[in-house]
């Protein structure tokens, strides 16, 4: 039966539910309070560039197929998808005083170690793709669970298991603990599905869109509106009601809601109180994005990993919301049509930051000390922002302003138990069964394969 259903919220989740959905025949209305479609994926035009911020390559791509698989069982047409830019290497990591590329060169003392690492965890891409895309309760997934558990045995975090394997070299450990960051926590705070993803990235590859990875999420928006969808930008959400979502200017009536919002805003629609932030919260960030006036020098890959000397102090600093003496970066740079259609070079500085809740600029101290330590380390004569012709900054207090409290990328951390098949919040509410939730606040840190894959378990039974 036809369903008239109103999703709040354009990010990846969203748009996935309403493309789907749409073409299954439902009505559907999504309504996004920025001015883009792609939530914490949006694009900035500067000096005649196009820069996107938010998650900056695709792993998992056989989640992205399935999405359009399924779109295409609909009966819907998919024409002139996004092509994939598949890219050499999965980074460039600078840690104290060497620089290591992943995968680790035959040369490298670490290679045999990270040979066997890779040989043990490779194999678990088809079982962590199968999670993916498979309710947490689907009997089908007993398999997938069953080869993690042969790997992972009873050690059940990040950290734990990584210090039980006791021929790996401790260098080689930081590298594929740092990863965890990307769940905005530490290695204790993780399920060690995060060690083996950089063992996989590594065989299989990380690609981007061409054009960018905003061009995603616009192709999404694509298909919900050639599907009937009506998207609507600029549109705040105030409160989500049981057949109703109340807007600051319209009430939409509808038979089910669909929030693709942070845990912690949609809360506040439902029940009209602000929750206090968490104590224990997921990590924030400073994100630069600019133009330059030159290029890096030639030998500068796609993208670079700067790790703090120490990163023991940076997660104990993160777990007490403060702000890191060194912090663990990205820097992303893209040469003029590489990637992006752009004339100029362009570069995306990323650094992990405390949720605090505070604004950043390039003058904060911590900040600048950063930008100048980053600069050193990946080789440069000056400070990196001394070549900037224009830039964007976005600190914890403008992602408090679309996401969790002070700025927690991933709002609150749920204990390691809801972090698999019982993850907290659930797709759909038992109390409120015309209540669904997909996106990032369902699959916290899980990137765009889970938030896809999860908009797809959420929203099955409407299928």
């Amino acid at each position: 039966m036809s369903k008239s259903i109103v999703i709040v919220g354009a990010g990846f989740g969203g748009l996935t539910a309403a493309a789907l959905l749409a073409q299954k025949g439902h009505k559907v209305t999504v309504l996004e309070q920025g001015a883009w479609v792609g939530g914490k994926s949006r694009r900035f035009q500067m000096a005649g560039q196009t820069i996107d911020s938010g998650p900056s390559l695709v792993t998992f791509p056989q989640v992205w197929q399935q999405l359009l698989s399924k779109y295409e069982s609909l009966g819907g047409r998919v024409e002139n998808p996004p092509k994939f830019l598949r890219l050499p290497e999965v980074g460039r990591y600078f840690f104290r005083g060497e620089e290591i590329d992943i995968p680790i060169p035959t040369n490298h003392p670490w290679y045999r170690a990270w040979e066997r690492f890779v040989a043990e965890h490779a194999p678990l891409e088809g079982a962590i793709a199968e999670l993916l895309t498979s309710h947490p309760l689907d009997t089908k997934t007993l398999g997938a669970l069953g080869k993690l558990l042969s790997v992972y045995g009873g050690r059940l975090n990040t950290e734990k298991y990584l210090k039980s394997l006791s021929w790996m070299p401790g260098g080689l450990r930081e590298l594929i603990a740092i990863h965890t960051l990307n769940a905005g926590v530490a290695p204790d705070q993780t399920l060690p599905i995060f060690a083996s993803v950089t063992a996989i990235m590594s065989e299989q590859g990380i690609s981007v869109p061409a054009g960018g990875v905003n061009q995603l999420p616009q192709f999404l928006a694509e298909l919900a509106i050639k599907s009937g969808a009506d998207i609507q930008l600029g549109v705040k959400a105030v409160a989500i009601r049981k057949g109703e979502v109340v807007t600051e200017n319209k009430t939409y009536s509808c038979d089910l809601v669909i929030s693709a919002l942070d845990n912690e805003l949609t809360q506040k629609l439902l029940t009209g109180k602000t929750q206090a932030p968490a104590k224990s919260r997921s990590c924030s960030g400073v994100a630069i994005y600019a133009v330059l006036k030159q290029p890096l020098p030639a030998n500068t890959v796609t993208h670079s990993v700067v790790m703090p000397d120490s990163p023991a102090d940076l997660y104990s600093r993160l777990k007490k919301n403060q702000q890191p003496d060194q912090t663990m970066a990205f820097v992303n740079y893209y040469t003029p049509g590489n990637i992006y259609q752009n004339t100029k070079p362009t570069v995306a500085v990323l650094l992990t930051a405390a949720a605090d809740g505070e604004k950043a600029d390039l003058t904060t101290p911590w900040v600048r000390k950063e930008l100048e330590r980053i600069s050193r380390v990946i080789g440069l004569d000056v400070a990196i922002d001394s070549l900037f012709e224009t830039y964007e900054i976005l600190h914890p207090q403008y992602f408090a302003g679309i996401g969790g409290p002070l700025g927690a990328i991933y709002g609150k951390k749920n204990p390691l138990w809801q972090s698999g098949p019982f993850h907290s919040p659930s797709y759909h509410s038992i109390t409120k069964p015309w209540l669904f939730r997909v996106g990032a606040s369902v699959h916290p840190g899980g990137g765009m394969p889970a938030v896809m894959g999860g908009a797809m378990n959420s929203i099955r039974a409407l299928l």
